[in-house]
Parts: C-alpha cells; sequence; structure tokens
C-alpha cells in the first residue's frame, strides 16, 4: 500500500476509541488482506509495536495476512448458527466451489484456486433470530439453507 493511501486511511480515525481496529479493516477491505510491510508502517506511523498489531490481527477471524478472493464468504459459525445448521451450510458451500475444508494457521480460511471466492468462519454477526447467516462481501444472507447456496453464490459470479 503506498504512503498516500495509507495515511488517508489514518486521517480517517483521529480519535483513539477503535482506531487501531478502524485502520486495520479499511486496510483489509482495500488490499483484500493485511500485507506484513503495511503493518509495518502502521506500526511506525501509529507508534504501537508490531506484537500489538499482530496479535490483533491473528486474534480476529476477519482479518487475514495471506491475500484473500475477489469475493469474501463468511459462515457464522456461533452457537445459534451452529444449531440451525452452520456446519452443513459451509459444507454445501465447500462442495459446490470445490474447497477442501483445511485450516491455514489454525483459521478456516479458503481460498478458490482463481482467486474468486474466500470462504472463512466467525463466530457470531448479531443476526441471531435470521440463523444460520453468511456474509458474502458485507451482504447479509439470513436463514440460509443448503438449496439457497447455488443461488446465493451466483449472486456473486458463481456459475453452475
Amino acid at each position: 500500500m503506498d504512503e498516500k493511501t495509507l495515511d488517508g486511511i489514518i486521517d480517517k480515525y483521529p480519535y483513539p476509541s477503535g482506531r487501531t481496529l478502524g485502520i486495520l479493516r479499511e486496510i483489509q477491505i482495500h488490499e483484500r488482506h493485511i500485507p506484513m510491510d503495511t503493518l509495518k508502517q502502521v506500526s511506525e506511523k501509529l507508534q504501537v509495536p508490531l506484537s500489538e498489531l499482530f496479535a490483533l490481527v491473528t486474534f480476529y477471524s476477519f482479518f487475514s495476512l495471506k491475500p484473500v478472493g475477489e469475493h469474501l464468504i463468511t459462515v457464522c459459525m456461533g452457537t445459534p448458527c451452529h444449531v440451525k445448521g452452520a456446519e452443513i451450510i459451509l459444507k454445501t458451500i465447500e462442495e459446490h466451489l470445490g474447497l477442501s475444508g483445511d485450516t491455514q494457521d489454525g483459521k478456516y480460511l479458503q481460498t478458490t484456486p482463481d482467486n474468486k471466492f474466500t470462504v472463512e468462519i466467525a463466530r457470531c454477526f448479531g443476526a441471531c433470530s435470521m440463523a444460520p447467516v453468511l456474509h458474502v462481501d458485507g451482504d447479509l444472507h439470513g436463514y440460509v439453507t443448503p438449496e439457497r447456496i447455488p443461488d446465493i453464490l451466483e449472486m456473486y459470479g458463481w456459475t453452475r
């Protein structure tokens, strides 16, 4: 990320409350991951130890140190979603996209070979009343069933 773009992102967050997470989230959106060299720049500019930033990025499931696909699918695995079939939803997505279900660095993060889709899991979206739920590029899809997965994927360019 060039310095001008990074400075623009940092300038959007002048207040201490939530500043670091907001900056990291914008970098994630802009770059589709958080490059290590950018994390080092943020450390220097905010005067926050790199180890502290690295701890944040590896703790929160919505951050990735590796590039993600053009479309990011996040499946909620919180208790209500889990109880209402989130594991089946995840397996159905894996089957349609040809993913293995393996984890990387202790996180579930799968990207299709064409870099079109990345699938990850999270613990709660705060939409428990619509369980099971998933996000695709920030769009919330509720009451998801295995039968709805192909239609949802098609909305983002997947073809049967």
